[in-house]
């Protein structure tokens, strides 16, 4: 796949664009704790290593108070990950956050009051090595704009904005217009594309749910991927934040962008089934997907499929009432108790992984 040819822009130690791997990113969903309570602190950086560790390359905090200003600081500092500020209404937090060693902050140049406070901003990010994130949303287009398109919108106000940033000397941006309906975001990216050479940030806004994100994200956002189009991704879900980067790697697989992590392959259960292959995925399915190592893993309810499937797995687990039988590579493992089978197939898993 001919990916579209774009500048490269630094994200802390990531970089974006300029063939460089498509980024997953996330949104942290709950305010910042107080810096006074280390405790809930440290779980916070934990929670960014687990979310390195299932393949996100970037974290978003919303940034609304100078209160933060302390606690901010030492996220930018210990984080795992690049970190980025989302910025709404007031100039004066852009600033801020940029001080505080934001890596990146995203912002609507239309929200963000006149001209020259844009301008001061962009400066600041400059002066810091940061990057910034244009990202226009749908909704927000200034009224005259949203009696158009909201597609070519989009389009017109994001080129706007970049000859402001331009005519500062600054390069370091990416791009983001987002809708809610999957069409117009699928016009506005495919548009966008062809009039500018920064890299993109794919979303669908507002999208909700699991079931609902994804298959909406899936549609537009695939099509655009496969088009070539987009270098860094977020699958915005009204869930754990766990499911967006899940669903943003596996989308990234599934059309062969990457080719690292566990691909899983389960049935859907039917009435021959005597193994309870739902409970045994929702068990392991978490451990699965934080590995990088590029395996197919079959989980299978009966004797029907489970054998079949086994032969072009690199680990398959399928069940017989409360007998459980691990393969690799098509050929029997082991057979264990089905209490046993979680601790066995992670086990074999460990092996493999060492042996790397």
């Amino acid at each position: 796949m001919e990916r579209r040819t774009t500048r490269q822009v630094s994200v802390g130690d990531i970089c974006i664009g300029g063939g460089s791997h498509i980024a997953i990113q996330t949104m942290w969903d709950a305010p910042l704790p107080s810096n006074a309570n280390d405790q809930e602190y440290q779980a916070v950086l934990t929670m960014l290593r687990k979310y390195r560790t299932m393949g996100c390359d970037i974290i978003r905090f919303s940034y609304p108070s100078k209160q933060d200003h302390t606690v901010f600081s030492r996220v930018c500092q210990d984080s795992p990950i690049p970190v980025v500020a989302d910025i709404h209404f007031d100039w004066k937090l852009a600033m801020d956050a940029l001080d505080c060693g934001a890596h990146k902050i995203r912002i609507n140049p239309g929200n963000i009051g006149a001209r020259w406070k844009v301008d001061e901003v962009v400066r600041s990010a400059k002066d810091h090595g940061a990057a910034i994130r244009i990202g226009l949303n749908g909704g927000s287009l200034p009224m005259e704009l949203r009696m158009r398109a909201h597609a070519q919108g989009m389009v017109d106000t994001a080129l706007t904005y970049i000859e402001w940033f331009e005519a500062l000397d600054f390069h370091d941006i990416i791009l983001s217009v987002k809708d809610s309906d999957t069409q117009t975001t699928y016009e506005a990216y495919r548009n966008l594309s062809g009039l500018t050479d920064y890299p993109l940030h794919l979303g669908v806004t507002e999208a909700g749910g699991v079931v609902s994100s994804v298959t909406r994200s899936t549609w537009a956002l695939g099509r655009l991927l496969s088009e070539g189009i987009g270098d860094t991704i977020r699958i915005s879900i009204t869930d754990d934040r766990e499911f967006e980067i899940l669903a943003a790697r596996e989308l990234l697989r599934t059309i062969g962008l990457d080719a690292s992590g566990i691909r899983i392959v389960s049935c859907p259960r039917c009435g021959r089934a005597s193994f309870d292959s739902q409970g045994f995925l929702k068990k392991v399915q978490g451990r699965l997907m934080e590995s990088t190592m590029p395996l197919t893993v079959a989980i299978m309810g009966c004797q029907v499929n489970g054998p079949g499937e086994s032969s072009h797995a690199d680990l398959a687990v399928t069940g017989i009432g409360n007998r459980v039988f691990i393969y690799e590579h098509g050929k029997l493992l082991k057979e264990v108790p089905v209490n046993e089978a979680e601790i066995a197939l992670l086990d074999r898993l460990e092996v493999l992984s060492h042996a790397e």
